[in-house]
């Protein structure tokens, strides 16, 4: 007898679980946004400035990453500084070749004169955490084989200034860049050298409610329902909000004055549901006197740069957006 699978939860029109357990991740929210979330094909010739390819990393891996090449000017420096990228999405959707993320960091691309290097995640709850950790550090570690020459990758070969590699996240990325991080200082890159690292709204929380997750405007980019039943399909099952890499925090993670982290650029937006847990790891960096750098992003909620409709639209999510960029460009110049 064949079971007809029914549906248990549709999690803010982004992700339909079903009751055996399988996912479904076709946008069901609003139809004009659906453009965000659909992929956008690699490109070797320079459009609006940057050439995009999809790479997998060695034979045996199957690790992927979207690399962003900037078109360099005559007058250019030799070699470009890296980032390394985490997508966002609770850990359960998005691709690294969506529109959303394409649209940013082309942009970013060009304004900070880098390559970019996105890793595509695995996702939820089919590969729960620390799966998508594990990932974000092979890529770092494959960026190290590239400058060991262990490794071959024709626009790194060329063009990578493995002196000078960052680490970048959007929201549950934003953890992703901090877990990477602090397994990067018990590590050998050279002779790579991890110079950065910029989370940006990271997923960071606790399982008691905050002041602001009770206050704070929702939007399609955070809903509470999204918050919690994100979290629960992508923890370690038997876990809480509470474990270490997304409260990291909390009593369950290393002690951050132990860790030996890389220069942070830590943005957070002050309209953010989690922006008060977000701060008070931005707090515990500065009392475990680490190098960081506090960028809040005024009048905008979570993820607001991801929006290109309100990116294009809406003035103040223009500025913060235009005013974020030149942020993350000027941090990259100086370290």
């Amino acid at each position: 007898m064949v079971h007809d699978k029914r549906v248990k939860d549709v999690v803010s029109g982004w992700l339909t679980v079903f009751d055996d357990g399988s996912v479904d991740r076709t946008w069901t929210g609003p139809p004009q946004v659906k453009f965000m979330a659909e992929p956008v094909p690699p490109h070797d010739d320079f459009i609006d400035g940057v050439a995009v390819k999809d790479v997998v990393a060695g034979e045996n891996s199957g690790s992927r990453f979207r690399i962003y090449l900037p078109e360099r000017n005559d007058s250019s420096v030799d070699k470009l500084p890296v980032i390394l990228h985490f997508h966002g999405g609770g850990f359960c959707i998005s691709q690294a070749d969506w529109f959303m993320y394409y649209a940013v960091y082309t942009r970013l691309a060009r304004v900070a004169n880098a390559i970019i290097v996105s890793v595509f995640l695995p996702l939820a709850p089919e590969h729960r955490l620390p799966a998508a950790c594990d990932t974000g550090f092979a890529g770092l570690l494959w960026l190290r084989d590239i400058s060991r020459n262990q490794g071959h990758e024709p626009w790194l070969n060329e063009y990578a200034d493995f002196n000078s590699v960052f680490l970048i996240g959007d929201s549950s990325g934003g953890n992703i860049v901090h877990q990477v991080a602090a397994r990067a200082g018990e590590e050998d890159l050279s002779p790579m050298r991890l110079a950065g690292a910029i989370p940006i709204h990271p997923g960071f929380m606790r399982s008691q409610r905050s002041k602001s997750e009770l206050e704070q405007e929702q939007t399609p980019f955070l809903t509470l329902d999204m918050v919690d039943k994100f979290m629960e399909l992508a923890l370690p099952i038997g876990s809480t909000k509470d474990h270490p890499i997304t409260c990291p925090m909390g009593e369950a993670a290393p002690a951050v004055e132990e860790l030996k982290l890389p220069p942070y650029l830590y943005c957070v937006a002050e309209k953010d549901l989690i922006k008060d847990t977000e701060m008070e790891f931005y707090e515990a960096l500065q009392k475990g006197e680490k190098d960081v750098e506090l960028l809040i992003n005024n009048g905008v909620g979570h993820s607001f740069y991801l929006n290109k409709i309100a990116v294009d639209m809406d003035p103040v999510t223009g500025s913060a957006t235009e005013k974020l960029f030149e942020a993350i460009a000027e941090f990259i110049n100086k370290h």
